[in-house]
Order: structure tokens, then C-alpha cells, then sequence
């Protein structure tokens, strides 16, 4: 790091209200207990282990309290060449011989600061100072405790395959444009690294975006990075995503299979998605709000999921099922958080990850958000698009399956939210499930019923009609008269434009959930059917090059 960038992180942590367990001021103007800086080397060792952070500080030269603290400038070591002994001091006394990162010292018109980075102890190897073994209590230094002590040794209980290294692979199987796609993601995600990241070779930019270890070739650096001719090094292990396109039926329309480089053949799988316009209208206007069937951040975040928690020992695919109105992200290996509401109430990483190597890289790449908040982003994304929360099956054994539905269900389940942006996404879910006929508790549903969410008796509870009975006028007027056919032919057109062609389940997923509420289904799809007809018939615009039961609409 720069002396730039630690003054920007030392300005951030004097600025907090206290102390957190991973940061620790002290004045230590002229000297300081030398036994005091090995026992603080280890306790915030173990800290930034258990907090999952990159590193943890030890600062001299500044007053802890009050706030904003205060810079008084520190003599400790005042020669340069004594300061840096003090990391072979320290390792000598520590676990494995671990020492400071990085001693740096910083110049400020009130004094010198110092600021020694501490590495997080190493999975599996809580770090202890003459024997004994440290850690923090909010500020005050305390033995580590057991519990603590054994989460840090059974990480390596935990066989971590992402981070194995292929002992025949060299960067030549890597893919260089998917090193120049990984530079630019990497500085997108640290912006304050950007500069000095151009400086860096691609040896040293891999080591320091943690997809490579000391230049070796990793099993997560040929997965996101590698050639796809390089693929084998990867075997047993299967390294594919299929994407498949089905029918109302679920009969199989289209399918491709997408290969290494993961960090690029991602956004292949993503451009496949219809991620067609859909309309509805809110109950304070006459026109149709539109709105994309899904949020790219909720396909990005589903999809690089699968790629980040696959179990890549089971030998199995990624695969993409896109069905009209839903998308369905399949990845094998165990849910290992056991629930998504755990995840979702969390506000801290999950203790372990199957793939923690490849999922430290995939954040560094900015390809899933910092590890624990991604799932939980998800279901705030649909939250703010009004639209059902992500479904999660995780009864099938060594198996995940997330539902993303690409349309509103329940208008009421909508019109709530709409009227109730404050809900808190715990409540959302519940009505979600409610919305969906899937089971709550009678605590939970005593909950709603109290604050007047839902309606009916166990097993038949809905979500609450007095929205939609309390917002009705000229949105009712709309829903009830439609628009004209000029309007919807100008829609199919449109979607012909943009995607050349229209299977008969394309135009029904564009216009059905459009047309007049006072029709029923039968009468929709006969008008739908008039529409096609006098489009091709009459007015010419449109022709069949498919067959008669299976048309494939063109424009003329």
C-alpha cells in the first residue's frame, strides 16, 4: 500500500466512535512494553481471522479517546533500521514465525504515526505470542477463548479445492483477454489500488487479486481465468454452465453449454437471458409501468453464486433453465448456511465457505458482493421492484435451486408493497410466502394479521384486499377497457426489432398479462391469436418461418 492509502485508512479509523477488534491506537510516545506489542500482534492476529478481514492495525502516535481522536506523534523506534528488526523480534516469539505485513511510517504536521499492518492468522493456526493465545473483548485484550481458538484450527479441517495448485498449469493456459477483463474489475472494485495495479505484471496482479498463490496456478485461477483448452487440468472436475431455454410445457427449446473462462463466458450465459420488458400499472396512472422481467444485479449475483458455492468434486454442471415468466440457477454441493433466513439475518460471513479461496477471488474480480450480502441484496432488489422474493429448494441432497420469478403474482402482495415501502424485509418475506400458498407459522401469522396484512384462516390466508379496494378509479378504468390494438401490434413489432424472431409463447408472455382484466383466459388468447392474424394476414406485417404448430414469427 501507499503511504497515501494508509493515511486515508488511518484518517477512516480515527473518525470511528471506538475501537473495533481489529483496530488499536495507542500513543506510545517514546517507547512501548515491547511484551504489550506481542501480545496485541496476536490477539488482533486472531481477530482479523475471525472477522474475515484482510488485515488488522496497530497504530502508535495517536490518543484512543476522545473522538475525533487526536494525533500526538510518537519517538518509538525513532531509527528506522530498529523499527524494522522488530518484525524478526516478533516472529520469533509467534506461531510459524508470523510477523507484520508492513511497517509504515506516516508524516503529519502533528507527528510521526506508525502503523503496522497485521496479517489474519492463517486457517487453521491461531496465532499465539510466547504460547499463549489472545484475542479481543470490544477494546480490552483478553485470552482468546476456546471456542474461538478451535473455530480457527478446524478451518483446515476443511479441504479447500479452489485453492489447490495444478502443479503442470503456467500462465500460458490462461487467457489473456480474461486477465485484461480481471484487471479492469479488479480496479472498479479498488479504486484506491487502481494506479498502483497498473504497475504490477500479471504475476504480481494475480498473487495480489489472490487467484494465483506465489505464482502458482490454482485450481480458481484456470476456472475463472483459464483457456478453455486447459480445461482438462481441471478433471475430474466438470467446469460448465448449460443454459436451457424451455417452453409453458417444459419442453426444451434452445441450449448452449458454456466453458472456462468462467470470468468471461458469465456474461455469455447472461446476453442468452430474454430479460424481456414487462408491463403493469400502478393504481396512480393510466400507462403501464415498464420494467425489465429481471434485475441484472439479481441474474449476476444467482448465477456467479452458483459458480463460487459449486461442489466441483460431485462432477456436475452449472445449469441456467429459463422458463417463460422465471429463471431457474441450479448448482451442486450442500447449503452449507442450513437456511436462507440465517443469511439473510445475519449481518456477518458465514464461519465457512466450500470454496473460500475462489470466493475471495470472485469478490476481488467484483463478481459477487462481499462475502454474506449478496443473497440478502437479492431479495432487497425484488423488493424494490415489487416482485415475489428469490425461492431457495434445499431439499434435494448436495443440491441448490434458486427460483427468480419474472412477474408480479399476487396485485395485492404488490400494492402493499407499493403503499408500505417501510415493511422490513422480514415481513416481506412472510407475505411473500404468504402470496405463494407456502407454509408460516401461526406466530408469524398472527404477526400479520395483527398490523393488517393478511386476511382469511389457516390454510386459506391471503394478503390483505384493502390496497387494492382503497386504490381504484382510473386504473380500474384502464385495466378493465385495455388499449387499443394499434398498441399492442406496436409491441410485437417492437419485440421483433430487437429479437428478430417470436415463437407463440414470446407473444403471449408480451401481451397477455396486458390485456383487459374483465377477459379470462380463453377470451385473452383468442384475442392474442387476432392480433397475429390480422399482423400477417391483413396487414402484412409479420410472416411464419416456422410451421403451423410451432410458428416462428418474423417481421416483413
Amino acid at each position: 500500500m501507499t503511504e497515501n492509502e494508509v493515511k486515508l485508512l488511518v484518517d477512516f479509523f480515527m473518525d470511528q466512535l471506538s475501537e473495533t477488534e481489529c483496530v488499536e491506537f495507542k500513543e506510545a510516545k517514546t517507547q512501548y512494553d515491547f511484551g504489550k506489542i506481542g501480545k496485541y500482534f496476536s490477539a488482533l492476529s486472531n481477530e482479523a481471522n475471525l472477522k474475515g478481514k484482510e488485515s488488522a492495525w496497530l497504530l502508535f502516535g495517536i490518543k484512543d479517546k476522545p473522538v475525533p481522536r487526536e494525533i500526538v506523534g510518537s519517538n518509538y523506534r525513532i531509527n528506522r533500521a530498529d523499527l524494522d528488526s522488530l518484525k524478526a523480534e516478533i516472529g520469533n516469539k509467534t506461531t510459524n514465525r508470523i510477523t507484520f505485513i508492513e511497517i509504515y511510517e506516516l508524516k503529519y504536521s502533528e507527528g510521526r504515526v506508525i502503523a503496522f499492518q497485521i496479517p489474519p492468522a492463517p486457517k487453521g493456526f491461531p496465532i499465539a505470542w510466547e504460547g499463549h493465545y489472545f484475542g479481543r473483548d470490544g477494546e480490552d485484550l483478553v485470552p482468546l477463548n476456546l471456542v474461538e481458538i478451535e473455530t480457527i484450527r478446524n478451518q483446515s479441517n476443511k479441504s479447500d479445492w479452489s485453492a489447490q495448485i495444478i502443479p503442470n498449469a503456467t500462465m500460458d493456459d490462461l487467457e489473456p483477454q480474461a486477465i485484461e477483463k480481471a484487471r479492469k474489475e479488479y480496479k472498479e472494485k479498488n479504486p484506491r489500488k487502481a494506479a498502483e495495479s497498473d504497475t504490477w505484471d500479471d504475476i504480481t496482479f494475480l498473487n495480489k487479486a489472490r487467484v494465483t498463490l506465489q505464482g502458482k496456478i490454482t485450481n480458481t485461477a484456470l476456472l475463472l481465468l483459464g483457456k478453455e483448452e486447459a480445461s482438462h487440468f481441471l478433471s475430474p472436475a466438470v467446469a460448465k454452465i448449460s443454459w436451457i431455454l424451455k417452453d409453458e410445457n417444459n419442453v426444451e427449446l434452445d441450449y448452449e453449454h458454456f466453458g472456462i473462462p468462467f470470468l468471461l463466458s458469465s456474461t455469455e450465459v447472461f446476453s442468452r437471458i430474454r430479460n424481456l420488458t414487462y408491463r403493469y400499472i400502478k393504481d396512480d396512472s393510466l400507462f403501464p409501468t415498464e420494467i425489465k422481467m429481471y434485475d441484472a444485479f439479481v441474474i449476476r449475483e444467482a448465477l456467479h453464486n452458483c459458480i463460487a458455492h459449486q461442489d466441483y468434486g460431485l462432477q456436475g454442471r452449472i445449469t441456467v433453465i429459463e422458463k417463460p415468466n422465471e429463471l431457474l440457477f441450479t448448482n451442486l454441493g450442500e447449503f452449507i448456511p442450513k437456511s436462507v433466513e440465517k443469511v439473510i439475518e445475519q449481518d456477518a460471513p458465514q464461519e465457512y465457505y466450500r470454496n473460500q479461496f475462489l470466493a475471495d477471488a470472485m469478490v476481488n474480480l467484483n463478481m459477487i458482493d462481499t462475502i454474506g450480502s449478496g443473497i440478502k441484496r437479492m431479495f432487497l432488489k425484488q423488493k424494490e421492484r415489487f416482485f415475489p422474493m428469490p425461492d431457495f429448494d434445499l431439499l434435494t441432497p448436495n443440491k441448490v435451486a434458486v427460483r427468480i420469478a419474472g412477474r408480479i403474482w399476487d396485485v395485492n402482495y404488490t400494492k402493499l408493497l407499493m403503499s408500505k415501502t417501510d415493511l422490513d424485509l422480514k415481513m416481506v418475506v412472510l407475505l411473500d410466502r404468504v402470496q405463494k400458498n407456502l407454509p408460516i407459522t401461526d406466530d408469524e401469522i398472527k404477526r400479520l394479521k395483527q398490523v393488517g396484512l393478511i386476511e382469511g384462516r389457516k390454510p386459506n390466508i391471503h394478503v390483505s384486499a384493502k390496497i387494492a379496494e382503497a386504490t381504484q378509479d382510473q386504473s380500474t378504468y384502464i385495466k378493465l377497457r385495455g388499449f387499443k390494438d394499434e398498441y399492442y401490434k406496436k409491441l410485437i413489432l417492437e419485440y421483433l426489432d430487437k429479437y428478430k424472431q417470436a415463437s407463440k409463447t414470446d407473444i403471449d408472455n408480451l401481451i397477455l398479462d396486458i390485456l383487459p382484466e374483465i377477459l379470462d383466459n380463453e377470451k385473452k388468447q383468442n384475442k392474442v391469436r387476432n392480433l397475429v392474424y390480422a399482423m400477417s394476414k391483413k396487414d402484412k406485417t409479420i410472416v411464419n418461418k416456422g410451421s403451423t404448430r410451432y410458428p416462428k414469427w418474423e417481421k416483413v
